[in-house]
C-alpha cells in the first residue's frame, strides 16, 4: 500500500513538471499552479485556461462561482488528480483566459467548455462539479452533451430555477445593482484611475471593488501568499473579466429560464447534491443574524437544492453541516469524497 501511495505522488509531482512546459509552475502541485497561466485551448472565437493533472476515466471537470475561476478548486482537484484526470479552467474572459464573445449565457458557456476539452484531447466521459452560478453552467453542459457525461457533483449550487417564483424575482432584484458596480470598477481600471471602495461589514476593514468581487473576498486565508497576490493582479487590471462578470450576471434569468424549459432526465448516472445550509454566506464567522426571513431564505434553498435528486434513479443529498457556501475550502473531503462516489459509481455502471 506504501509504495501504490509513493507512486501516486511521484505520478503527480511527473504532471506537475511537464506542465512546466505548457506555462504552468513545475513545483509540486501546490496552489502556485494557479497562479501561472496552464495551457490555452482555442473554443468557439475565444481561448480557455485549463488546469489538467492526473491520469484515468471518467475526467473530472469542475465549474466555479460566479465571480469565480480555477483557483477555486485549489484544495481539492490536487487530491482527486491522485486516482483520475482532473480539469479546472477560467471561463471566457476570467483568470488567464481570453475574453470571449457576448453574451455570456450557461448555453456559450458549456459549448467553449466542451469544445476547449475536445480540442485538448480530453474526450468524455466527464464528472461535472459545479460549484454556486457553475452548477448552471454543467447542468447545461449535461442537458446538450448528457451521452458524454458520466455523473454530476453540485456543490452548494444556485437552485434559483427551482425556487418559488418571488424568491427567485426577489434574487434578480437584488442582483440587479451588479452590473453596474462591475462596470464603475472595469472603468477605472481602463482609466488607470483608484478603485472604488464598497462598504464593509461592521469591524472589517475598507475593501476596494478588487478586493470584494472574487471569490470570497481577498486575501484568501486558505491560498499562499503568491496565490492572493496573483488574483489580486488579474483583478486590479483585467477589464475583460469585469465585463464577463456583468454578462454573466445579466444573463442569470435567461440561463434560468433555460434549464426550466430543458430538465432532462440523467438516467441511472450518479448525482451527488452538497448542501450547506449557508447559500449566499461566504464565512461562517460572518454569517448573518437567524433572523426568520434568513432561515426561510436557506430552508427554500436546501428544499429547492433537494429537487435535483429527481433527476437520477442514483441521487443523493449530503449535508456540510460546518461549512460556508464554499463548501470545497471549508470541508474539501465532503467534496473530495462526493466526487469519488460518483467516479467509483460511474465506473461500475460502465461495466
Amino acid at each position: 500500500m506504501r509504495q501504490i501511495r509513493i507512486r501516486q505522488l511521484l505520478a503527480v509531482l511527473i504532471l506537475a513538471v511537464s506542465a512546466a512546459g505548457q506555462g504552468t509552475t513545475g513545483a509540486v502541485p501546490q496552489d502556485t499552479l494557479y497562479a501561472n497561466p496552464g495551457k490555452l485551448v482555442s473554443a468557439n472565437g475565444t481561448r480557455l485556461n485549463l488546469y489538467c493533472m492526473g491520469t484515468g476515466s471518467p475526467t473530472v471537470v469542475f465549474d466555479s462561482g460566479w465571480g469565480d475561476w480555477a483557483p477555486a478548486w485549489s484544495k481539492v482537484q490536487p487530491e482527486i488528480a491522485k486516482w483520475t484526470r482532473a480539469c479546472s479552467y477560467d471561463r471566457a474572459g476570467t483568470g488567464f483566459s481570453d475574453p470571449g464573445p457576448m453574451p455570456r449565457t450557461s448555453v456559450r458557456i458549456a459549448n467553449e467548455l466542451r469544445t476547449a476539452l475536445h480540442h485538448a484531447g480530453i474526450g468524455g466521459p466527464y464528472i461535472l462539479v459545479g460549484s454556486a452560478f457553475g452548477g448552471d453552467n454543467v447542468r447545461t453542459f449535461a442537458d446538450i452533451y448528457m451521452d458524454e457525461v458520466a455523473g454530476l457533483v453540485l456543490v452548494d449550487a444556485d437552485p434559483d430555477d427551482l425556487e418559488p417564483e418571488a424568491m427567485r424575482e426577489e434574487a434578480h432584484r437584488a442582483h440587479a445593482g451588479l452590473p453596474s458596480d462591475l462596470r464603475d470598477c472595469r472603468n477605472a481600471i481602463a482609466e488607470h484611475k483608484p478603485l472604488p471602495t464598497l462598504a464593509s461589514g461592521p469591524g472589517q476593514p475598507q475593501q476596494t471593488c478588487a478586493q470584494q468581487f472574487f471569490f470570497r473576498g481577498l486575501p484568501e486565508a486558505e491560498w499562499s501568499p503568491e496565490l492572493n497576490a496573483k488574483v489580486l493582479e488579474i483583478a486590479q487590471t483585467r477589464v475583460a473579466m469585469y465585463d464577463a462578470y456583468s454578462s454573466e450576471m445579466e444573463q442569470t434569468a435567461s440561463d434560468e429560464a433555460y434549464l426550466q424549459q430543458h430538465r432532462r432526465s440523467f438516467g441511472s448516472r450518479p448525482i451527488r447534491v452538497l448542501t450547506s445550509g449557508n447559500h449566499g454566506v461566504g464565512h461562517l464567522e460572518r454569517k448573518p443574524p437567524d433572523t426568520p426571513k434568513h432561515l426561510k431564505y436557506e430552508q427554500e434553498t436546501t428544499l429547492a437544492q433537494a429537487r435535483w435528486l429527481t433527476l437520477s434513479t442514483n441521487a443523493r443529498q449530503i449535508f456540510a453541516g460546518h461549512s460556508s457556501e464554499y463548501i470545497q475550502f471549508d470541508e474539501p473531503e465532503t467534496v473530495i469524497n462526493a466526487v469519488r462516489e460518483v467516479y467509483d459509481q460511474s465506473n461500475s455502471r460502465r461495466r
